[in-house]
């Protein structure tokens, strides 16, 4: 499968991806722990179906010692026994977060008041900046089919 796009060919492209690198690698810099991130990125590439992102954030998380079982649970976090409370009110915030249209009222104040006993105002910011990154990039690599599978940790970083 090809992209039907490369990015970094087309003048417009290749500009708005560096930038939009740059926001990446301020959200890995941010206090929002990594575990989080990663956890909360996979999880909005798997409701948007965004498989490259998938690729990379399962590969991310392995390489920096997330386990097998818990990269595997997190499309059922729910049921899952494995992730701490905090990271559960991340995952239910980047649901809410991503599935707005469904949720007819965006975040509820019940999933953002549980957020907020588990980060600070500027986790709860990279928390929500990661949340519509992870939206947008996974819009960007669906719309131009963008091919998974050959991601290699640390890639973009």
């Amino acid at each position: 499968m090809d992209a039907r796009l490369n990015f970094f060919a087309a003048p417009t492209g290749s500009k708005a991806i560096k930038h939009f690198m740059a926001v990446g690698k301020m959200l890995k810099d941010s206090p929002l722990p990594a575990t989080t991130q990663e956890l909360v990125a996979l999880r909005v590439s798997q409701i948007n179906g965004c498989a490259v992102c998938i690729d990379m954030h399962t590969k991310d998380a392995a390489a920096a010692g997330e386990t097998p079982v818990r990269l595997h649970l997190v499309a059922a976090w729910r049921e899952a026994t494995v992730f701490t409370e905090a990271e559960r009110a991340a995952l239910e915030l980047a649901e809410e977060g991503t599935r707005v249209a469904d949720a007819a009222g965006g975040v509820s104040d019940e999933v953002w008041a549980r957020a907020a006993q588990h980060y600070d105002e500027d986790q709860l910011a990279a928390l929500v900046i990661l949340v519509s990154f992870m939206n947008m990039a996974n819009r960007v690599n669906v719309i131009t089919q963008q091919p998974a599978g050959e991601y290699e940790p640390g890639q973009f970083h």
